[in-house]
């Protein structure tokens, strides 16, 4: 491949991801009242303990199994109905109190305008992603979310590409937009999501890992004689605590390599309280794991002292113990 090919490809793709972040923002400025009406359509029939049924032939199935996995997991129960397989015995998942999704560009999938007649029979409403307001789905559909796209990526207008994409940000608006209106939070997509590195983010706090024991504890008075032994044998940090383990300070090696670079004389008489870091990074013990390794790599830092509401010393957290966790 010569170099003026590799160009020509790179520019072929930059045309696609062009053409569908201008049709993107095409939907977003025509999005209005329609969406508010579709996201309160889902939000009557989840209160009734209805679901979403989703549904879409060929690429618009394809999204609509996205769709109904995005809701799903976010709180908004969802399942994908084959609209060829729904005639052969799938509506039975059908309930009364369940709405509907359904995605065409056209608006006259055959396969599509048959299911919908179906739901409608057992009280169904639907919501109709299509490009054309005025198609069979469109007309019949409770409400219809503007799909429209000017041409597709494929050069020849035909491969779904820019419609799919704007089908898949509409979806994706309408699984956001419920989340917020029903107060899903990090817990709650953490309860869905329990396993995987995903669950161990959302799930594994502080207090999960932390060391407990043999915590390496200075106090008052001591010095920096005391100070390198704990720093050496408790991996890198020994922290300066009061009368009550309240936590006053941090000595790490960093702090030790800079004390030896200023003073030549003996500095193991040295008290620890003035060379500790006295404003330290702190983790509480109820937080995220995750925010914790966060902090850490902001602050170019290998342990925090871990405290309670109170503010005293309940533990010590690593980073190479957040990565044995997985967090990392």
């Amino acid at each position: 491949m010569t170099p003026e090919d590799g160009q020509r490809i790179v520019q072929l793709g930059k045309r696609v991801l062009r053409m569908e972040r201008e049709s993107l923002a095409a939907v977003e400025d025509r999005l209005g009242d329609e969406f508010a009406r579709a996201v309160d359509l889902v939000l009557q029939s989840h209160e009734l303990r209805g679901r979403v049924i989703v549904a879409g032939m060929g690429k618009s199935g394809l999204i609509g199994r996205k769709i109904a996995a995005t809701l799903t997991s976010t709180g908004t129960p969802a399942t994908f109905l084959h609209p060829v397989d729904s005639v052969h015995g799938d509506l039975g998942i059908v309930g009364k109190e369940d709405v509907a999704i359904l995605i065409s560009k056209s608006g006259e999938s055959d396969e599509l305008l048959a299911l919908l007649a179906h739901l409608k029979g057992f009280g169904v409403r639907a919501i109709a992603i299509t490009a054309d307001r005025a198609s069979a789905l469109g007309r019949h559909a409770d409400v219809v979310l503007d799909a429209w796209v000017r041409e597709e990526a494929c050069p020849h207008d035909l491969a779904p590409t820019t419609s799919t994409t704007v089908a898949l940000g509409l979806g994706d608006a309408l699984a956001v937009a419920l989340l917020q209106e029903k107060g899903f939070q990090r817990e709650d997509f953490a309860r869905l999501h329990p396993g995987g590195a995903l669950g161990r983010k959302l799930v594994l706090k502080v207090e999960d890992v932390m060391l407990r024991d043999q915590l390496p504890v200075l106090r008052d008075g001591d010095t920096m004689r005391q100070a390198i032994v704990m720093i050496a044998e408790r991996r890198g940090i020994a922290v300066v605590v009061d009368g009550e383990n309240r936590v006053e300070g941090v000595m790490t090696a960093g702090d030790l390599s800079r004390l030896m670079e200023r003073r030549s004389e003996d500095v193991l008489a040295v008290a620890v309280r003035s060379v500790m870091t006295k404003t330290p990074k702190l983790a509480h013990q109820s937080e995220l794991a995750s925010a914790v390794v966060y902090r850490m790599e902001q602050h170019g830092l290998m342990a925090f002292p871990v405290v309670n509401e109170a503010n005293q010393l309940v533990g010590v957290v690593h980073l190479h113990d957040l990565m044995r966790a997985r967090v990392v």
